[in-house]
């Protein structure tokens, strides 16, 4: 029998990548106006951020995809009224989304990133990492942070103008390794991510330093859980060598 091959797929962004930079750009630039109102830094961030996927998801379910970068931009202002901003245009000026849209683009690897692709290489898993982001970007916040990874691993939605969590892009995934003796996790910091990955029919691997709450009574149970990077490494080969 041939040995058998063994692969994980990361979510980028939120997963590997933290939100911190982009949460103290917020704070840094309309920090003290949004205070004055009673709203708070991140979780205007949380709001433009989460909005921003919905809409990306929204358009890409009814057939108009568009990237997921020009989403974001877009639906600043519309984030500000719905925070409670009665007038968005007057209150940040298009210096200032510009601004936070280039913090989001010096993202930061989490803690304990390298060490968990270490762990899983040396257990004999290749890496992959698949993203609703353009590669330029998403990979730049490895190189940034001196993470070593290949540009040939990674996977964007852009290049099916599919977005997550539509199941033909886990599957346009999964094609890309052998149908016989191959092992396929999906590792993510979002529940929706890996369950949707899961559905398609990888492992799931969950971490839980974004969600926190897993909420598996909506999306179910995961084959691995771990409250870091390098955690979710070890429990994915604990669970591979049960296999």
């Amino acid at each position: 029998m041939a040995l058998q091959s063994k692969h994980v797929v990361f979510d980028v962004v939120g997963t590997c990548i933290s939100y911190e930079a982009f949460y103290d750009a917020i704070e840094a630039r309309l920090g003290h106006k949004l205070r004055a109102r009673s709203i708070g830094s991140r979780l205007l961030g949380y709001a433009w951020m989460e909005a921003g996927e919905k809409e990306y998801t929204y358009l890409s379910l009814s057939g108009h995809y568009v990237v997921y970068f020009d989403v974001f931009r877009s639906i600043f202002y519309r984030t500000l009224w719905q925070a409670g901003i009665e007038e968005p245009r007057k209150f940040a000026t298009d210096d200032d989304r510009e601004f936070l849209l280039q913090s989001y683009r010096r993202l930061r690897p989490r803690a304990g990133l390298e060490n968990c692709f270490s762990r899983l290489r040396e257990a004999g898993f290749t890496v992959w990492c698949f993203t609703s982001g353009d590669v330029k970007r998403v990979s730049g916040y490895f190189a940034s942070g001196g993470v070593d990874f290949p540009l040939e691993n990674f996977v964007s939605c852009d290049s099916i103008g599919v977005g997550k969590p539509a199941p033909e892009c886990y599957k346009f995934v999964l094609d890309k390794f052998p149908k016989e003796n191959c092992e396929t996790w999906f590792a993510a910091g979002h529940m929706w991510d890996v369950a949707g990955a899961k559905r398609a029919g990888f492992k799931g691997a969950w971490v839980s330093v974004w969600e926190k709450e897993q909420c598996a009574d909506i999306f179910g149970e995961m084959d691995v859980v771990a409250d870091d990077l390098p955690k979710l490494a070890d429990s994915i080969i604990a669970a591979s060598a049960k296999i």
